[in-house]
């Protein structure tokens, strides 16, 4: 299976955090002109808190690493479709494209609740060519994975 190098660090990214108990299956890298500059996992159980999914992990990080808040000319990998949050904080933070793998759907499959808030919020048909989907069966692989590992559901 030939993948996105960038959604492979996503991956990578993603199964640290899924071996080490910190959270689901989400990795995110966020790229700027070629280069990495803000990587990232979902730290839910790690740091005790509800807001460190990957894609606002990686958008700490690499906010951090660019001393500013504003990801202009910044495009984000992750290995699951974003939640509301992460979509908004991706806009907040002036993110240019996601790349996204598993959908809202497979985020079901796995136990996490995405579709509810996808069926308050809606709206994701307001934003064409924002999000596109890659490497789904890479990301399926990933997240097929986590659930044959020992984890908490949250």
């Amino acid at each position: 299976m030939n993948v996105n190098p960038y959604m492979q660090m996503a991956i990578d990214e993603a199964r640290e955090g899924i071996h080490g108990g910190h959270g689901g299956p989400f990795g995110t890298v966020i790229v700027k002109d070629g280069v990495v500059v803000g990587r990232g996992h979902n730290k839910v159980l790690l740091n005790h808190d509800a807001t460190c999914h990957g894609e606002v992990d990686a958008i700490r990080t690499a906010g951090a690493r660019l001393g500013t808040f504003d990801l202009s000319g910044c495009v984000l990998y992750t290995t699951g479709e974003p939640c509301h949050m992460c979509l908004t904080a991706c806009m907040w933070a002036n993110i240019d494209k996601i790349y996204y793998g598993c959908t809202i759907g497979d985020n079901d499959r796995i136990g996490f609740r995405d579709d509810k808030f996808d069926k308050i919020f809606g709206g994701r048909d307001k934003l064409p060519g924002f999000m596109e989907q890659v490497d789904r069966e890479a990301c399926l692989a990933l997240f097929d994975e986590y659930l044959s590992l020992e984890h908490r559901n949250y």
